[in-house]
């Protein structure tokens, strides 16, 4: 009789901003190439939105097929709107898992639509494997959403040691927490970089000419103040220093997000020779941003976790961030004007220069995608698994 080969296992990947994919990228090729599991991917959210750049055009270009797409989008932007998105997911997600029949789903994060995504995975009883758990960002509602994530997941790879020790302490076994470092710093290192001419190019907008500074300002979704008072005094602080040229990306579409949106449009056109606002810069660009940029300010992670990694002084703003771990060229500093410029002349300073030029970086691990890829193909192997149990710490 004929042995019939097991069929390898499929894997989903959800992707919903260009953030995520960004980070998602190197870890999806890596998957494929080694020829164990078959990689879908599926693209939802921002990643549909014309508005945001259509983004899911950069999964193309990066060589995947998409599977399949979840459009999620609803007029308004309040938290009633991001809850009909997270309605709309959970919807479309099903119909994705349906067809696509997946062996378990991979998704990074914490957003409110990656919520959506495992809540429809562990009601169809599909695995998740789930990046970037134990993390703490108090100033977002991010924060809760994450750790929902990481009790509806079986396989935990954490960016550090001590987060790993977090989702453990959750109840998660300490065979199923990896910590693998965090993938956008292995990015940093690995991924081929576009030269200043390329760059400038690609943005029309000279990167040669410094001080130059990359900018993201995301609404901080627990915070009592409008988003939009933040942002202008944001920019305020920005305009304390009319020597520096500052690329702006489009901030995500949290509630608030949307005019935030028209500000920074309204700021680039006012002022062309000096800012840029680009939707999305996607992995290659902004990882070539870093090369050329003198300082990244606002409150994204990406400053945090990625931006020390490329020797360079970061100025994180406000609470969005707040519980994070941090490297010693992370200045943290208030919302207000005065706060932030005075954040961005010490980053500017020599001093926090030489001090980011040592590359200190928590996030840091060799062989981060390494590690990740042989975890995931080890869990893939072991399916299907036993219902999870709650870990008792000692």
């Amino acid at each position: 009789m004929m042995m019939v080969k097991d069929r390898h296992k499929r894997l989903c990947t959800v992707t919903s901003t260009r953030a995520d994919w960004g980070l998602l990228s190197s870890v999806c090729r890596a998957l494929r190439e080694s020829g164990d599991i078959e990689v879908s991917i599926i693209a939802t959210n921002m990643h549909l939105i014309e508005r945001y750049g259509n983004t899911y055009r950069e999964i193309e270009s990066d060589g995947f097929d998409i599977a399949y797409k979840v459009p999620t989008e609803v007029a308004g932007d309040t938290d009633e709107a991001r809850a009909l998105v997270m309605a709309k997911t959970i919807g479309g997600m099903a119909e994705a898992f349906a067809a696509l029949r997946p062996d378990a789903v991979l998704l990074l994060g914490d957003r409110y639509e990656m919520l959506a995504v495992a809540s429809a995975a562990s009601v169809m009883h599909i695995p998740i494997i789930h990046i970037a758990g134990g993390e703490v960002t108090v100033g977002a509602l991010d924060d809760s959403f994450r750790h929902a994530i990481t009790k509806l997941s079986s396989l935990h790879l954490t960016a550090t040691e001590p987060y790993r020790h977090r989702v453990i302490q959750m109840g998660e076994t300490p065979e199923s927490v990896v910590n693998t470092g965090a993938i956008g710093v292995w990015n940093a290192f690995n991924t081929p970089l576009m030269s200043a001419e390329e760059l400038s190019a690609s943005i029309d907008f000279d990167v040669n000419s410094h001080p130059l500074a990359l900018a993201t300002y995301h609404p901080a979704t627990n915070d009592d103040i409008a988003p939009a008072s933040r942002l202008a005094d944001f920019l305020a602080a920005l305009d304390a220093f009319p020597e520096m040229r500052i690329v702006i990306t489009a901030p995500n579409n949290d509630a608030g997000g949307e005019s935030l949106l028209a500000m920074l449009e309204e700021y680039a056109h006012r002022q062309p020779e000096r800012v840029r606002l680009v939707r999305s810069l996607g992995m290659v660009r902004y990882q070539s941003m870093l090369r050329y940029a003198d300082i990244v300010i606002g409150n994204s992670s990406s400053g945090i976790v990625e931006v020390p990694s490329a020797g360079i002084p970061t100025v994180n703003i406000g609470i969005r961030q707040q519980g994070r771990l941090a490297a010693p060229s992370v200045i943290h500093c208030g919302d207000s004007t005065s706060e932030i410029a005075a954040a961005i002349k010490c980053g500017l300073s020599d001093e926090m220069k030489k001090l980011a030029a040592r590359r200190e970086n928590p996030y840091f691990k060799e062989n981060t995608c390494a590690i990740m890829v042989n975890a995931i193909e080890d869990f893939m192997k072991s399916l299907p698994i036993s219902p999870k149990q709650f870990y008792d710490l000692k």
